[in-house]
């Protein structure tokens, strides 16, 4: 991409951007194309990243191993839902994920979980996720219980209406009191330590690179 170009689309992202400023947005463009890498120079085809790819950063860069919340993940930056990831949806997907305000951040946890997209995370949703997420005690007793256990312990601790489901406001309410259960059914932010390696390791500025020299 030119300098013109990539000058062009830095300013406009940065413009409905409320997390990064242009230096940043800059560094992410880049490092989305670098990322894409070959995929840049085919005629016709959407430039994104695709399922596979944003799944392996989000494994190798923030640690994530669960694939259903993985997927979940992906869904949640793949705005338009055309299967791909676009420059615009990176660069908007991240700025949620590492810099979102708590408000933000529970909306997009909530988007996760809610796996059939009805506006409630069901237990049988929250069995899913708990199920996936937990690790495999090799204990006698059916570990499918001790998870069935879990969910009611959490409906008990979330579900402020009692009506036997989450809705998002119910969701809100137990977040603000207690903000650990952002991710209860399963991580789908990064962790601080990530974040701040990805950042450091991204935002790096060009003229910071002349002390490193000396060192």
């Amino acid at each position: 991409m030119n300098r013109k170009k990539l000058q062009k689309l830095t300013d406009a992202l940065t413009k409905n951007c409320k997390h990064f400023n242009k230096f940043e947005v800059n560094c992410l463009i880049k490092l989305f194309y670098n990322l894409v890498g070959e995929a840049v120079e085919r005629p016709g085809v959407a430039v994104g990243l695709d399922r596979n790819a944003f799944r392996n950063i989000l494994h190798m860069t923030f640690g994530m191993t669960d694939d259903m919340i993985m997927d979940r993940v992906f869904r949640g930056f793949d705005k338009d839902n055309d299967g791909t990831i676009s420059v615009t949806e990176w660069v908007h997907g991240l700025s949620l994920f590492l810099r979102g305000s708590l408000e933000e951040k529970m909306k997009y946890c909530f988007e996760v979980f809610d796996l059939n997209g009805d506006g409630f995370i069901s237990k049988e949703e929250m069995f899913h996720m708990l199920k996936n997420s937990l690790l495999k005690q090799p204990s006698e007793e059916d570990p499918d219980e001790g998870i069935k256990d879990l969910v009611e312990i959490t409906l008990k601790k979330m579900d402020h209406d009692h009506d036997g489901k989450l809705s998002f406001t119910d969701y809100e309410k137990a977040v603000r009191e207690e903000a650990l259960l952002l991710e209860a059914f399963g991580p789908c932010l990064p962790d601080p330590k990530s974040q701040m390696e990805f950042e450091a390791q991204v935002f790096k500025d060009p003229n910071d690179l002349h002390e490193n020299v000396n060192s």
